[in-house]
């Protein structure tokens, strides 16, 4: 898979599946509208019409079905033909597995999505999630030849004919680029990712976009006040960092900030993890690592509002200058926080990078996305994140955006005025974990960092924990490039983005003409 290019395009041509093999996916009763004139320049000569339709008859999907149409050339797979109201239409996690697991083998394939309209970006990002990129096998790099899977997206349904637009199909490629690009980002070790490294991806990405990033590092951190994102790095042998990418278009009406907790490597610090619990803590930069994938795919696809990526990079390292319990930090929003665990150290990297947001870039919308807590998968389970912000509408948006994207998302208690207290201290304005850890623990991780900001900040704040769907197994999935992709939709100059988005595709131009003319014109 690490060798993998994939091309979306709006026909993949004909080719007999010796020559290229092909996957044919989508909900039985979507299959079945496919006519054999669209489909068996795919399959002729080797499969006839009649063991196309009796292929389609006889999947049984429960949840889902696969059938070969020829040897291992050819077959057909068959998604749930129901979901449930907390489960994407698109079923992309469904169409992960079923490409991962069904696809035939070869160096050139073609891989055919017949689903609704509204559901072709889902199902593209989900698509791209099979693709994993990083990989230091070395029967892998011996095969130096680059394996190509050509993706065509078949569009049915009522008033969803016709094929996609040159525009479209760009923004597919980008998002899909976006996905392959954070899990390439996650899957890779701290001896290969560390943060002069992920400084690195930074500058590469705004060098495509014409960006020169604002990095603040190591000393500057401390004289700064940045007393979060240096407490945790300072032991390290990388110096911790928080880098700024900045878009900040004519007429833009509003400004938005995408947070991302960025630690290289977790060992827990002092208060350190153990040997069962440490493995895979390279996955802690999942956050950071989403927003510099979805940053580039949304500004290529052309954004309207100003939008700044802040990326918190630090390597919670055990060493003699590492932080210890019962240590005293300041923070960049001025508070003071005693230190009780220094295994919860994305909450102060991010409660530096949400107030730099406020403070410093003057955003009206601040969003967070981490790997924050264990606690997440009990709260919300393997697939979807964990939403919570001081706004009913964008805990609504969220959800909506989740399903459109397939970054399934689903909310958390917020009510501080219950939870805080976790956090009271008898040294300092807080302490940065909870007194209970059985009561609502990735809640109050979220509240830590929102406590940072202001309750009573009049802005509109998100958090989004990722901790379990960033990784299915061992692989990273990407997770939340489509969901922020989608979220923010609405101010996007791409068509397919603004269908996904939580309010869909503008449909009055006189109504949508004064809302961008409005001074605080929001997403939702």
């Amino acid at each position: 898979m690490a060798n993998v290019v994939l091309e979306f395009k709006a026909s993949a041509g004909d080719s007999e599946p010796q020559s290229r093999p092909v996957l044919i996916i989508g909900q039985q009763s979507n299959l079945q509208k496919v006519s054999w004139s669209q489909i068996k320049g795919k399959l002729q000569p080797v499969v006839s019409k009649e063991i196309w339709q009796a292929a389609l008859s006889g999947l049984t999907p429960n949840p889902t079905d696969s059938c070969p149409l020829y040897l291992n050339h050819a077959a057909v797979a068959a998604l749930p033909p129901r979901v449930s109201r907390h489960n994407s239409q698109s079923s992309a996690n469904f169409v992960s597995r079923l490409v991962r697991s069904s696809l035939p083998g070869g160096n050139n394939r073609c891989i055919v999505m017949v689903c609704e309209r509204s559901d072709v970006f889902a199902s593209s990002c989900a698509i791209a999630r099979a693709f994993p990129i990083f990989s230091r096998r070395t029967t892998s790099s011996r095969r130096a030849e680059k394996k190509h899977v050509t993706v065509e997206i078949m569009i049915v349904g009522e008033e969803n004919s016709g094929c996609l637009d040159v525009g479209q199909l760009e923004c597919l490629a980008n998002a899909a680029h976006g996905v392959r690009m954070a899990a390439r980002i996650v899957d890779t070790p701290c001896n290969e990712m560390n943060t002069d490294h992920f400084l690195d991806e930074i500058k590469a990405v705004g060098a495509e976009l014409g960006i020169t990033p604002v990095i603040i590092r190591g000393e500057e951190l401390k004289h700064r006040g940045f007393g979060g994102i240096y407490g945790v790095g300072k032991a390290a042998e990388h110096p911790p960092a928080l880098a700024v990418l900045s878009h900040t278009p004519v007429g833009a009406t509003q400004t938005i900030a995408w947070v991302g907790k960025g630690i290289v490597y977790d060992t827990g610090g002092l208060s350190i993890k153990g040997k069962t619990s440490m493995p895979g803590m390279k996955r802690d930069c999942g956050g950071a690592a989403a927003i510099l994938g979805a940053y580039r795919a949304t500004i290529k696809q052309g954004f309207k509002d100003n939008l700044h990526a802040v990326f918190c990079l630090a390597e919670n390292a055990v060493g003699p200058t590492a932080t210890r319990p019962d240590d005293i930090h300041t923070l960049y929003s001025g508070k003071t926080v005693e230190i009780n665990n220094t295994d919860a150290e994305g909450r102060l990297v991010l409660a530096d990078g949400v107030v730099y947001a406020r403070k410093d870039l003057s955003a009206d919308i601040i969003l967070d996305m981490a790997t924050l807590t264990g606690a997440q998968g009990i709260s919300t389970g393997k697939h979807h994140a964990a939403v919570m912000t001081n706004s009913e509408k964008w805990e609504v948006a969220c959800v909506r955006a989740g399903r459109s994207s397939g970054d399934l998302a689903h909310p958390l208690v917020y009510c501080p005025e219950l939870h805080f207290s976790e956090f009271t201290s008898a040294m300092a304005d807080m302490k940065n974990s909870v007194a209970d850890r059985e009561n609502a623990q990735s809640s109050c991780a979220g509240l830590f960092i929102g406590s940072h900001l202001g309750f009573d900040w009049p802005g509109v704040w998100v958090h989004v924990d990722i901790a379990s769907p960033v990784h299915a197994g061992e692989r990273a999935t990407g997770f939340g490039v489509a969901l922020l992709m989608a979220l923010f939709g609405q101010a996007s100059d791409d068509s397919m983005l603004n269908q996904v988005s939580p309010l869909g595709a503008a449909t009055n131009t006189s109504e949508d003409k004064m809302e961008r003319d409005c001074k605080r014109r929001r997403l939702v």
